[in-house]
């Protein structure tokens, strides 16, 4: 269901309030912090060592650069979530 049915806001102000999220999301992370969704689950940033791969097509060696990436770690209500056991009718 979309943010704009489930919410009851107009579409400019779940607009607004997305962008406003991602923005703060992305600023946390870009400062190697943590975002912690209580319930949801966590997004943490993992740096990655420069490492050698190969162009698949010529098989050419490759470096690929170091840089950061993100892991999310689910939470347990999330977890429970997509877990339960169906119900029996």
């Amino acid at each position: 269901m979309p943010i704009i049915q489930r919410s009851g806001l107009q579409k400019q102000k779940a607009k607004k309030l997305l962008e406003a999220y991602v923005d703060i999301v992305t600023e946390a992370m870009s400062h190697n912090e943590e975002i912690v969704l209580i319930g949801f689950g966590t997004l943490i940033p993992r740096p990655q060592t420069e490492r050698l791969a190969r162009n698949p097509k010529t098989g050419t060696p490759v470096m690929i650069p170091a840089r950061t990436t993100v892991k999310f770690k689910p939470g347990k209500y999330l977890l429970d979530a997509i877990n339960k056991p169906e119900e029996k009718k």
